[in-house]
């Protein structure tokens, strides 16, 4: 029962004794301890392990348990002391408790002593400063009672003072007097309701009502709009009349511009009437020299008549151009079947230069909200179309200080004047573009006579292919209209030469150069299988002559120089063109049009070398292999390929030296077109011995070689041949290597034979098993056995896929191969 007894209660101080990880956690930082028995998760039987490891180490068993009675008796004191020293804890802190309480009482009836003793002194201080805020409200009041009745006298007198000098016409006094009236008025608005703050402010709006009228009639008298008066010279009047119409209503000095600029140009209203014949285009320049000699002689009359900040020489100038621009355009409508391409441009070349001398002269700060679209910078471009787009005079200004070979900005249109006047030619430009039509017709045909009249260019083996100069013509005629008709207009015109560049551009691609490119023809050109097995140097002729090469060459480069400069002009006329026109130029099919003149030309350098090649490729398909006796150099029909690429790619690439990307994909079609021709006419190599399938084992490792090397061959500079025409030279050829390396091998034992077919080939299928078959000049009944073999033996490919891929990996590497090759050429070369 003691036992019992005892566990329970250890149960239950276990209970007590589990506190929380945040707990112990705090325990462990107040009171760090390494000491096991210190541990949350202490374990006695560990505890006890650790003590005693082994048996030998229960001899100290004594000991310890002396240590932990002696620790156990320690830890029972300090408990007890520490017991003894919290039984008077609760006293003293009910004793410290009652003395902050009486802290606190005392401290309150402190802070009331205070506030009390501030409310009476705040009390006593409003007793004494009573009077004093008294006496500061009134005065505030008749300070303000005395400003009012200054201004009150100062309007009232003002306002006579201001009625009798209008009537005497003293100008310069009202302009002075007016403003200070008006300023002093301003002080009463909240004094309306008061009768006679009202009727004065009703005599201001009286006066300058009565002086605005009269104004206008003095100006009227000076300058009258109709009869046969001349009109009158400046006064100080008039002078000091402009100064107040600068005060009174703004219709009053919009009313007085109008009326004055209007009386000026009435004379030019007379001069160049419709039925004059000084109206007509021809005779522009007379409008602009008219009023530029009216422009000087307001400045010597009436310069100081009117307020600078009027600008009534640019307002004259700006009337005028509206005008003008009216004018023109009604006299066009009438005779517009007159209207000439010179004489339009010369027309709009006057127009624009003198937009030009307004820009200069006048800052354009008149011009109203819609008479012009406000002209913003274009975004920088790097655009080659922007050279040589300058004035002169800033070429020569850059030619000057040594600056022309620095890269030249995009101009900014900063005229604000422009198209005020020459807007009236946009709907006659049609005549501008149908001339552009015709010219840009008559030169392509001059191209296609001059083609015809000097011939192919000349071979160029040094610094490439030559670009067609016809080319760059065409885009510098394309660069000057554009200028032109941007300078013209950038809205519609601009959309339909669009259209007449896109029209001229698919003419040159067809007309100059897919209709020069050679003819191939279909005939042999009279080979025979003798004359290209023979080894002399030069006995073979390629289909194409060395001229016919280089136009091909010069055509494809000058395709691709078009590519890249109608890219490049597509760009420009968006920029040129307004914003929402630009989704409309889209010059994306010419562009496709010049990349099928180079296709076209690659595919002809391809099918000439090609073409060159069949008549040895022939020859090797009708040797009798069968009865080749011993393995010795390279096969004559070997010879003839290698020297037919000897004489076609060198050339090739030397005119294709400045698109070197264009001479790489001829090199890849030529490699993918080869390649598959060769192992066809392998194929027909019938029956083969032995020594015949080493002998073209070696054959067709020369060809590799060759082939390798084809992109730098007969080069003085040795280039690394580029990474994807050389993966497909090596797959290729390595599949020619190996049907004839299946070809070398022994037929029996039969699995052993399909097993090596199906490893050496990735490829591998019946038909191509058959061929191989045919090569090796076995029997069809041996055939049918080995067929039938291959069939059971081939791989079942998983559903959806191809099964190619299960068996590529057990095709050998290009390294590999490659070091067979050597080994059997050492063998060749031991038995030679």
């Amino acid at each position: 029962m003691m036992e019992e007894e005892e566990l329970e209660f250890v149960e239950e101080l276990e209970a007590v004794l589990q506190l929380t990880p945040e707990v112990q956690l705090a325990i462990e930082q107040v009171f760090p301890s390494q000491d096991p028995l210190d541990r949350a998760d202490f374990n006695a039987v560990e505890y006890i392990n650790t003590l005693f490891p082994t048996e030998q180490s229960l001899a100290n068993i004594d000991e310890v348990v002396n240590k932990i009675r002696l620790k156990i008796r320690r830890l029972d004191d300090n408990i007890r002391t520490v017991v003894r020293g919290q039984t008077n804890v609760g006293q003293d802190g009910r004793q410290a408790l009652e003395e902050a309480q009486k802290a606190i009482q005392q401290l309150f009836g402190k802070i009331k002593d205070i506030k009390d003793k501030a409310e009476k002194s705040e009390q006593m201080v409003k007793e004494i400063t009573r009077d004093i805020k008294q006496l500061d409200h009134a005065k505030r009041h008749l300070t303000t009672s005395i400003t009012t009745l200054n201004h009150l006298h100062m309007l009232a007198g003002g306002v006579d003072s201001l009625e009798a000098m209008t009537r005497r016409r003293q100008y310069g006094e009202v302009a002075n007097l007016l403003q200070g009236v008006m300023n002093v008025l301003e002080h009463f608005h909240k004094y309306m309701g008061i009768p006679q703050i009202r009727q004065l402010s009703e005599r201001v709006k009286a006066a300058q009502m009565e002086l605005g009228q009269q104004i206008l009639a003095d100006f009227e008298e000076a300058f009258p709009s109709q009869g046969t008066k001349r009109p009158g010279g400046p006064s100080n009047v008039l002078r000091d009349a402009c100064l107040v119409a600068n005060i009174l209503d703004p219709k009053i000095k919009q009313e007085i511009i109008k009326k004055f600029i209007k009386q000026h140009l009435s004379e030019y209203l007379v001069l160049f009437q419709e039925n004059q014949d000084v109206a007509w285009l021809d005779k522009i320049d007379r409008r602009y020299a008219w009023v530029k000699r009216q422009l000087v002689d307001y400045e010597e009359k009436y310069g100081r008549m009117f307020p600078q900040e009027w600008y009534m020489t640019e307002r004259i100038a700006v009337e005028f151009c509206h005008v003008t621009r009216a004018e023109l355009a009604k006299i066009m409508r009438a005779r517009a079947k007159e209207i000439e391409v010179k004489l339009l441009l010369f027309a709009i070349q006057r127009t624009t230069n003198f937009e030009g001398f307004l820009a200069k002269r006048f800052s354009g700060c008149t011009l109203t909200d819609g008479t012009l679209k406000k002209l913003e910078s274009p975004p920088p471009s790097t655009n080659p179309f922007l050279e040589d787009e300058s004035a002169p005079e800033m070429e020569e200004l850059a030619i000057e200080k040594g600056q022309l070979d620095q890269p030249k900005k995009p101009k900014v249109p900063d005229n604000p004047f422009h198209g005020i006047v020459s807007k009236c030619f946009e709907p006659h430009l049609y005549v501008y573009i149908e001339s552009q039509d015709k010219n840009l017709g008559e030169l392509i045909d001059r191209f296609v006579a001059d083609f015809k009249a000097q011939g192919p260019p000349k071979p160029n083996t040094d610094e490439g292919g030559a670009v067609l100069p016809s080319c760059a013509d065409l885009f510098v005629y394309y660069k000057k209209c554009m200028v032109q008709c941007s300078q013209l207009s950038t809205g519609e015109p601009m959309i339909a030469l669009t259209t007449i560049f896109q029209k001229y551009l698919r003419e040159y691609a067809w007309k100059i150069l897919s209709g020069n490119l050679p003819k191939t023809t279909t005939s042999s050109g009279g080979l025979t299988i003798s004359s290209l097995l023979k080894e002399k140097e030069g006995s073979e002729v390629a289909k194409f002559t060395l001229e016919e090469l280089c136009l091909i060459c010069s055509i494809l480069s000058t395709a691709e120089y078009c590519w890249a400069t109608t890219q490049q002009l597509e760009e420009k006329l968006k920029e040129k063109v307004d914003v929402s026109l630009t989704e409309r130029i889209n010059l994306t099919g010419e562009m496709d049009t010049f990349s099928t003149v180079i296709s076209s030309s690659i595919q002809l350098l391809v099918q000439d070398l090609d073409a060159a090649c069949d008549p040895a490729l022939t020859a090797m398909s009708k040797m009798q292999w069968q009865n080749v006796e011993h393995v010795g150099d390279q096969s004559p029909y070997v010879t003839s390929v290698i020297l037919h690429i000897k004489q076609n790619v060198p050339i090739i690439r030397d005119n294709l030296a400045s698109t070197r990307k264009y001479f790489t994909q001829f090199c890849i079609k030529f490699a993918n077109s080869f390649i598959p021709k060769f192992i066809t006419h392998l194929f027909k190599c019938k029956p083969i011995s032995m020594v015949g399938a080493e002998q073209l084992l070696l054959d067709t490792h020369s060809l590799k070689m060759v082939l390798l090397d084809l992109p730098s061959i007969g080069s003085q500079v040795v280039r690394k041949a580029p990474a994807s025409y050389t993966k497909i030279v090596v797959k290729g050829m390595t599949r020619a290597e190996m049907i004839l390396k299946v070809v070398m091998a022994p037929h029996e034992p039969l699995v052993v034979f399909v097993d090596n077919y199906i490893k050496l080939l990735t490829d591998c299928n019946t038909e191509t098993f058959q061929k191989i078959l045919d090569m090796k000049g076995l029997k069809r009944s041996e055939q049918s056995n080995m067929l039938e073999l291959l069939r059971q033996r081939l791989p079942t490919p998983p559903s959806g896929a191809d099964g190619s891929s299960s068996l590529s990996l057990m095709a050998p590497t290009p390294e590999q191969e490659s070091s067979r090759i050597r080994k059997l050429e050492k063998l060749i070369k031991k038995r030679l």
